[in-house]
């Protein structure tokens, strides 16, 4: 389920209609910009140019960031996680806080989901060549599928405090569907820290807002229209104070014998997932778990994903695609905050 994301998101300057006090101050929106985990970050934060300077705001967040990938990068080979994975011990190793925090999370999102999310199916989607590997586009045997199986299973991982160990040898572990959400808690938390309580933060895709723009305006966020070769809205929606992922399948994918494969992988069944469902938002406080969840939901599909979300009570939107174009549904939950 590597979930290796091109933007799914857009933010938009949107009018509201609703009345909000406008910013007497000499604030506007300061926008940070660089690079991270394979993608691009989008920084707004309602200040002054002073401030941020004087701070040294950006700084400060291209460090937290780079510590975000030393600890959890599979492309990295000195991170923590690359340590790990590349350790035939099956002894506990300490990890830090941030990467303990991460697993502690992606574990309860797989126990919740019955196994659908599932952080130690890396080696499956190294197999179909979606992972830091790049293997070449092919279909893998039966036999090489299985036996690859065999290296996978989230109840072969544990994690006792910061205390982290696996049963079998060469498990591996892949923590995309939640790391860079994890990324852009990591960036909201730091900027609360100095401070400033209006902000957007995006970091390939997956956000997190708080407060209002510098007009006094909420922040708007458009979801894209799941098409493979064009960019346009599908949904706007007004997020308040939180945090909004999306997952979709229609950009990363390769074409085999006349078939199409995702790169999300079904962990039951160890191959990409077959079904209409071609995008899921899900809206929730942290960007981490939403980022979890959106992936989860994907992997589930519309029927069995739409009755999850409304047993845990999650806010979220699916988009599947039919032969009359796409159908939209989505929680009670979640509209509340459509535009």
């Amino acid at each position: 389920m590597n979930k290796l994301k091109f933007v799914l998101l857009i933010t938009l300057v949107i009018m509201l209609s609703a009345c909000f006090p406008s910013n007497p101050s000499n604030k506007t929106e300061v926008l940070l910009q660089g690079r991270t985990m394979g993608t691009t970050y989008n920084i707004k934060v309602v200040a002054t140019k002073e401030q941020l300077i004087e701070l040294k705001l950006q700084q400060q967040i291209d460090a937290a960031l780079k510590q975000v990938n030393q600890e959890m990068s599979t492309y990295i080979k000195t991170s923590e996680i690359s340590l790990f994975n590349n350790s035939t011990s099956t002894e506990p190793v300490e990890v830090s806080s941030g990467f303990a925090r991460v697993l502690k999370e992606s574990i309860r999102l797989g126990q919740l989901s019955e196994g659908k999310l599932d952080v130690t199916v890396g080696p499956l989607v190294n197999l179909w060549g979606f992972g830091p590997e790049q293997r070449p586009d092919k279909v893998p045997s039966d036999k090489v599928l299985t036996a690859t199986k065999k290296r996978v299973g989230l109840q072969n991982l544990v994690l006792e405090g910061n205390l982290l160990s696996k049963t079998i040898p060469d498990l591996y572990v892949d923590l995309s569907t939640t790391a860079k959400g994890y990324g852009v808690d990591v960036v909201a938390e730091l900027i609360e820290s100095n401070g400033f309580t209006n902000y957007l933060v995006e970091i390939g895709g997956e956000m997190r807002l708080k407060g209002f723009k510098n007009t006094g305006e909420l922040w708007a966020i458009a979801i894209e229209k799941p098409l493979t070769n064009e960019r346009s809205v599908q949904q706007v929606i007004i997020p308040k104070d939180n945090a909004v992922a999306t997952s979709g399948d229609y950009r990363i994918y390769f074409e085999a014998d006349g078939q199409r494969f995702s790169h999300i992988i079904d962990p039951a069944t160890g191959k990409p997932i077959k079904h209409n469902l071609v995008s899921v938002t899900v809206i929730h406080p942290s960007s981490m778990t939403a980022d979890g969840l959106s992936t989860t939901l994907m992997v589930m599909g519309m029927e069995q994903g739409m009755a999850f979300a409304v047993k845990n009570d999650l806010a979220a939107l699916f988009i599947a695609k039919t032969e009359n174009g796409f159908d939209e549904q989505f929680t009670v939950k979640f509209k509340q905050y459509l535009k």
